[in-house]
């Protein structure tokens, strides 16, 4: 008996961080379908089509937040190098510059797109900087995106926010983007880094399969789309 108890108590840890990390996931698809589902004010469907990854930083009600300091922590997804699809989501954390907000003080979630091989590989270092390091601007919003400025069609990153409904491109000119290795070992129960579970053959988590699978749901109209102009 007390060792049936000893037992559940180790694993009770695990369990309310793993629900933790479920919970945050549901919210990063649940933003992404809130906002593609009206084609006028979300990210471009063609910009969807074309980026090679994808990060999305929902907004945690009530999270403390370091005072002076902007942070958030969401998840990336790539494309996987087969064309099947997107790979098992790494998780990130998003920091400093000009975020514009701050955990548990305002509502706002955030989308970036990141469109090219440099943007991807920077995403896969310990830590790099928006503007600086890779270049980023604010991405356009509705049906396509022919109303791309210069800036935007040079840009590794596209990034959008979404505060109190309103969802607009936003410069995130400044932040910072790093992995977080410690949560990445809470959802797959060991420690990895963005590139092993982008890059590698990781066993997707179950928490994990509702965000895949609406990132999927673009992959399914792209596919849908190449079919039907070919006939």
């Amino acid at each position: 008996m007390r060792l049936i108890l000893a037992a559940a108590l180790a694993i009770a840890p695990l369990m309310a961080q793993q629900s933790k990390q479920a919970k945050r996931l549901d919210e990063s698809t649940m933003v992404l379908s809130e906002i593609m589902a009206t084609p006028d004010k979300a990210i471009p469907r063609d910009l969807l089509e074309k980026a090679h990854c994808i990060v999305v930083v929902p907004n945690e009600k009530g999270a403390a937040f370091l005072v002076g300091a902007k942070f958030g922590t969401g998840y990336m997804s790539c494309r996987k190098a087969s064309g099947t699809g997107w790979s098992a989501p790494a998780t990130v954390r998003i920091e400093g510059g000009s975020v514009g907000f701050q955990i548990g003080a305002k509502e706002t979630d955030v989308v970036m797109l990141i469109m090219n091989e440099g943007g991807e590989n920077k995403l896969m270092e310990s830590k790099f900087t928006l503007g600086g390091d890779a270049s980023v601007a604010a991405g356009p919003v509705g049906r396509t995106s022919s109303a791309q400025t210069d800036a935007q069609l040079h840009a590794e990153i596209l990034s959008w926010s979404r505060t109190q409904g309103l969802f607009a491109g936003v410069s995130l000119e400044g932040a910072t983007l790093r992995p977080d290795v410690d949560d990445n070992a809470k959802l797959y129960g060991r420690r990895l880094d963005s590139r092993q579970i982008i890059t590698m053959k990781t066993k997707m988590p179950k928490a994990a399969a509702r965000f895949v699978a609406e990132l999927n749901k673009d992959s399914d109209h792209e596919h849908t789309n190449a079919t039907g102009a070919g006939q």
